[in-house]
């Protein structure tokens, strides 16, 4: 890698530690530090009933076990992304495998509701330092060229770790003891920073920068307060207590907005949105997160609640879909690379709606090859979206923000993920009483036939919400079309005819830098 680097004139940092090492295990360390955080975004729910059991938490808590983690990543992920630029990225990256195995191994001791959520939160912050600077790692350490196609077997650690959580939770949940979802961790992150301290090693020089703590502050606030009033209507009736949360973290989102306008350096990098293809991607990122993160609850909460199966039999028919998504990856960032990520993207986006259409006419008879079959269709869009999306981000990025670009990127994906899941919730519990639809979510109670009707239809409201969303998404990520047409004029005329992009064009040193904003 250390000549193609030279020849590209791209950063070094992240290169292997000496020049035999091959860079596809710099890669190999990447993926499966996404695993590991993967695992622990869908695990938990199967283990959920076990959980509620054993430690004696409220109905309307449990959520919080899988929410606090999701919410601890999307407000750390631009921030750890910044300590990535300050201090090097494989630096950070390696400290995050640290604190993600205290942080499991924290939950496997957990005694209570409140010691397992404040855990889940530590956990969370070594999740966020991972996957904000797993993306930066990479660019730092393939040239443009080759960007996709790590990013497209990067996504395999994605969707291996997704495979594995809804697998081994069962499994583990039926087994042995909820307990050990996190003690698995432990081994694994251990070898993952035992292989990273030999393969990963950080050169080049290191940017000055200041923590948003402000935004950050207000960001989860504000996400806090949407969120609360959210899972409360989940299981009690609109009051006055609800509204004010709602209207609160509003409030405060908008007190966040303005913060970001006014100071020197915002968590969100307000001057990234002016780069033609970043808007377009980061929305594309973050609705298609909020429709997809669903499916995988809503399809557990048919099979488990409607259909009656086992939560082990219910995730083994998930099983080909990951297998099927996590194979195509590599293709897709591979033409990405060599054509434009714009039609992998759109079109994967379009192919997940076909999925979702399908499984907004699930009903109560529906052949369960039906469910199968979807599934794997909507991997196969997912595998398109994600390495070509990620790819259009840090192509789109100047070399000196990689770190914020990547944090930016999972901050927009996970402000979808968490909404998503209190979303399918909301809208799928309008059909049937709100505690026995989250009774039927968390797998503690199975619906009778009379009632499998009515909860059958609240899910189909729930599917084709999450349609119209994906719509959207697919609608921004064409408009990338026209972007990547304004950028390669600005390559053509020279980044100083850009207005209000002064900033980032002085950062540019060589001729390839100064094209960072061409998305081929």
């Amino acid at each position: 890698m250390g000549h193609r680097s030279k020849a590209t004139s791209f950063p070094v940092q992240g290169r292997l530690g000496t020049p035999g090492q091959h860079p596809n295990l710099a890669l190999l360390v990447v993926v499966v530090g996404v695993l590991i955080t993967a695992i622990d975004t869908t695990i938990v729910v199967l283990a959920l009933p076990e959980i509620q059991r054993s430690l004696h938490i409220g109905l309307a808590s449990v959520i919080w076990v899988i929410i606090s983690y999701l919410l601890m990543i999307t407000l750390l992920s631009t921030q750890v992304g910044r300590l990535g630029d300050m201090f090097g990225r494989v630096r950070m990256y390696e400290a995050g495998f640290v604190v993600f195995i205290v942080g499991s191994a924290a939950c496997a001791l957990a005694w209570n509701e409140l010691s397992l959520v404040v855990f889940r939160l530590a956990q969370g912050v070594g999740g966020a330092l991972i996957t904000a600077n797993s993306g930066a790692v990479i660019a730092d350490t393939f040239p443009k060229e080759q960007r996709g196609r790590a990013y497209g077997f990067n996504s395999i650690g994605f969707n291996t770790g997704a495979v594995l959580g809804v697998v081994l939770g069962g499994v583990i949940v039926t087994y042995v003891s909820w307990r050990w979802i996190f003690w698995i961790n432990v081994p694994i992150g251990i070898g993952a920073v035992v292989v990273a301290k030999r393969v990963l090693l950080d050169r080049g020089g290191r940017e000055r920068r200041r923590l948003d703590w402000w935004g950050m502050v207000t960001l989860g606030l504000g996400l806090f307060g949407l969120l609360w009033a959210m899972v409360k209507l989940t299981s009690e009736p609109l009051d006055l207590q609800v509204s004010a949360f709602f209207v609160g973290g509003l409030i405060t989102l908008l007190v966040f907005w303005w913060i970001e306008r006014s100071t020197s350096e915002p968590m969100l990098e307000l001057k990234l949105f002016r780069v033609p293809t970043m808007t377009p991607s980061l929305l594309a990122a973050m609705f298609q997160s909020l429709a997809n993160f669903a499916v995988l609850f809503l399809l557990l909460m048919y099979l488990q609640g409607v259909r009656q199966l086992s939560p082990i039999h219910a995730s083994l028919l998930l099983v080909p879909g990951y297998v099927v998504g996590g194979v195509v990856g590599p293709f897709a960032g591979r033409f990405a690379d060599r054509r434009s990520a714009v039609v992998p993207a759109t079109v994967g986006l379009g192919i997940q709606v076909l999925a979702l259409l399908v499984y907004a006419h699930l009903g109560l008879r529906t052949s369960l090859w039906v469910v199968v079959v979807a599934y794997v269709v909507g991997a196969v869009g997912a595998g398109c979206f994600f390495p070509s999306n990620n790819s259009a981000v840090m192509k789109a990025a100047p070399g000196k923000e990689f770190g914020i670009a990547s944090g930016l990127l999972r901050t927009f994906a996970n402000v979808g993920m968490v909404f998503s899941f209190a979303l399918a919730i909301l809208v799928a519990s309008a059909s049937i009483t709100k505690h026995e639809a989250f009774a039927i979510f968390v797998g503690t109670s199975t619906l009778s036939r009379s009632a499998a009707t009515a909860f059958t239809d609240g899910i189909h409201s729930a599917f084709y919400s999450s349609t119209s969303l994906m719509v959207v998404a697919a609608i921004l990520s064409a408009m990338r079309a026209r972007s990547g047409r304004a950028g390669r004029a600005v390559a053509k005329t020279g980044p100083e005819q850009m207005p209000n992009m002064q900033s980032f064009s002085s950062s540019s040193s060589t001729p390839a830098e100064s094209r960072w904003r061409q998305l081929r």
